[in-house]
């Protein structure tokens, strides 16, 4: 689960990371009225969304004074950013933070995230910090520090002391990046976060260590133990099929290619829209049945992935191990009765049962191309795109 910009900032202040004064507003006036309680000197105004890239796509713009916050708000709420984060479609500004200008004096980046490779957490740390970290990663990677923490040791002090040491700190802000770099540390264990990012953190003219911005990503199978946590979840940022796709316990997730994927099972899944890729496709959707496929779901399944305007065919793709393919071709092809499908289906059943599931769907009066293993289903769904027959 992504959360906000000024709840990441909330989370981390609770582990000892310092940032700046700021508070949150869904109106211009509501925004000059929290300019004003800083006392005056400038103030920034930054949009919050889901998405990185904010500032090259105007969602960040300093205020000089309450008038121009109030403007600037004013220009950034209900604004739809695109970043390369959104995708083509964007993001509509709903929330704006309102922070207290800083006079800065170098940015830092620092971040921790799972290194599936070796299974264990690893942390970074850059001089580098700003808007172009992708580009530094990609074009210098030397300049970015890591370390691999053992989950068995936890993070301990030394390696605190190395990541400061590295980054150049000296006296004052030395003791602060200690712990601001335990802090994130912690934060990114404590919350069961996927990510953690400080991008940039920054030494101000008077050596203070504070996180400019902030970024993290909770494992949405740990929000059980963090209901305070999952308080925070903003629908509006989510795309709605893949909120309303949950709510019937489908795992879903927006693409945009134009064949949609229904599987039971996310390696099976993976794989499908794998040989779309390679058949020369583009697939529409992740879509996760589950194992225990049924009507209802593959109903349901259907219904969602039609919701796509820029859907021309679709793949069922289910292999019969716990459920029976007979099972699951009698849930389709009620589904297909139930759902107005105006594009071709293309199936392919294996496992349990198969020969019973194909011969239920030959049987029936749904118009359906059977496939008989992935790479004959990829063509078939690409040639029903292309109009051909396969």
């Amino acid at each position: 689960m992504k959360i906000h910009e000024y709840q990441a900032k909330e989370l981390l202040r609770r582990y000892g990371v310092s940032v700046p004064e700021g508070a949150v507003a869904e109106t211009a006036e509501e925004a000059r009225r929290i300019a004003q309680g800083f006392g005056g000197g400038s103030v920034v105004i930054k949009a919050q969304i889901h998405a990185g890239g904010r500032g090259k796509a105007g969602g960040v713009k300093v205020a000089k004074t309450l008038n121009e916050a109030k403007d600037y708000a004013n220009e950034i709420l209900g604004k739809t950013l695109i970043t390369p984060q959104t995708g083509p479609e964007g993001k509509k500004v709903h929330k704006v933070l309102v922070e207290k200008g800083l006079d800065i004096k170098n940015e830092y980046y620092l971040g921790i995230a799972l290194d599936r490779s070796v299974g264990k957490p690893v942390f970074m740390a850059s001089t580098e910090g700003g808007m172009d970290i992708e580009e530094v990663a990609a074009k210098h990677p030397e300049k970015i520090f890591k370390k691999t923490i053992d989950p068995l040791i936890g993070f301990q002090p030394f390696m605190a002391r190395k990541i400061a040491f590295t980054l150049g700190f000296r006296g004052e802000a030395f003791k602060q990046a200690v712990g601001i770099i335990t802090g994130v540390y912690n934060a990114y264990i404590q919350c069961d976060a996927s990510i953690v990012e400080v991008n940039p953190l920054v030494l101000t003219e008077d050596e203070k260590l504070l996180a400019l911005d902030a970024k993290m990503t909770i494992d949405d199978n740990a929000l059980f133990r963090h209901p305070d946590i999952a308080e925070m979840r903003d629908i509006a940022e989510e795309h709605p099929l893949e909120v309303e796709a949950e709510k019937y316990n489908l795992s879903y997730v927006q693409l945009e290619g134009n064949i949609g994927c229904m599987v039971n099972g996310a390696g099976l899944a993976m794989a499908t829209m794998d040989m779309i890729k390679k058949a020369g496709g583009s697939p529409a959707n992740f879509l996760d049945i589950g194992g225990t496929a049924n009507t209802k779901t593959v109903t349901k399944g259907l219904e969602i992935i039609l919701k796509y305007k820029d859907v021309k065919a679709i793949w069922i793709n289910i292999f019969g191990g716990i459920v029976r393919c007979d099972r699951v071709a009698a849930g389709i092809i009620q589904a297909a009765k139930e759902v107005d499908i105006k594009v071709p289906l293309v199936v392919r059943l294996e496992g349990t049962n198969a020969e019973e599931g194909h011969e239920l769907l030959k049987q029936s009066d749904v118009e359906i191309i059977l496939a008989d293993r992935m790479k004959d289903g990829a063509e078939k769904v690409l040639a029903a795109v292309q109009g051909k027959k396969k």
